[in-house]
């Protein structure tokens, strides 16, 4: 158990790579370009090639087996698995803090990805081919508000900024919960969990026809900068509540 002592030393945010907020603000200048060029009405032929290129190389197989594979970015179910091994995490150091990051990390994607989905209102490329069964040209413009929120949600992924923050939350939880049974993990494997299934989610989204690409690229930079807040975040030094202070244990610099 950590010493206490009068003074509480100040949290202070922990290191990320690239180091400094330079990145962060690239990743933001960038998703904002991507937004103003889209709405202005460039890189429609770009999106439309890929999404064509992609229904044109789409048997049966390959289509059941990226269905598959995307289902690694569904949003509920890493929810799910991220506050399962928080609490867990939580109930074998007997400390609240593994609990903070997957609460933190659905409180950000809920106030950003939807809010964001809702305001650009751009229909999916599959929405040609189905309800609402637009011109082909008619899929691709943001703002269509005149459309219910149901047909206008594919900017930006979802499926691809879900996948890039709940995976590392995972791998945040992952190591120290293994450490509790005195197990390691390599670097090398955190390492992939966290960027090997984004990448398949990414790939899958944009094959299947369910985004374009610029929305997964949208997703990409969002979901980029939202993990990189949250692996800022002082997670063993945040003040607590007075009644949990006894349940303040360290995991993310835990021996």
């Amino acid at each position: 158990m950590r010493e206490t002592t009068g003074v509480r030393r100040m949290p202070r945010l922990r290191p990320v790579r690239p180091a400094g907020w330079w990145f962060d603000g690239l990743l933001l200048a960038a998703l904002v370009a991507l937004t103003v060029a889209l709405a202005d009405g460039h890189l429609f032929g770009l999106d439309r090639g890929v999404a064509d290129w992609s229904a044109e190389h789409r048997p049966t197989a390959a289509r059941w087996a990226a269905m598959a594979l995307n289902l690694l970015g569904q949003g509920t179910p890493l929810t799910l698995l991220a506050a399962g091994l928080g609490v867990l995490l939580a109930v074998r150091l007997r400390s609240v803090r593994p609990v903070l990051p997957p609460v933190t990390a659905f409180v950000l994607t809920y106030l950003t990805i939807g809010p964001l989905k809702v305001w650009t209102a751009r229909p999916a490329p599959s929405a040609s081919v189905k309800e609402p069964f637009l011109a082909p040209e008619q899929t691709l413009p943001l703002f269509q508000h005149d459309l219910p929120v149901r047909f206008a949600q594919s900017y930006p992924s979802g499926h691809v900024a879900n996948a890039i923050v709940w995976y590392g939350v995972l791998a945040l939880l992952l190591a120290p919960l293994l450490r509790t049974f005195g197990r390691t993990v390599p670097p090398r494997l955190v390492t992939v969990v966290r960027v090997v299934p984004p990448l398949v989610v990414f790939c899958t989204t944009i094959y299947l026809g369910w985004h374009w690409l610029t929305d997964s690229v949208a997703g990409l930079l969002l979901g980029l900068l939202l993990d990189r807040l949250l692996h800022r975040a002082p997670w063993d030094d945040l003040p607590l509540p007075g009644p949990l202070r006894h349940r303040d244990r360290p995991f993310t610099s835990m021996p």
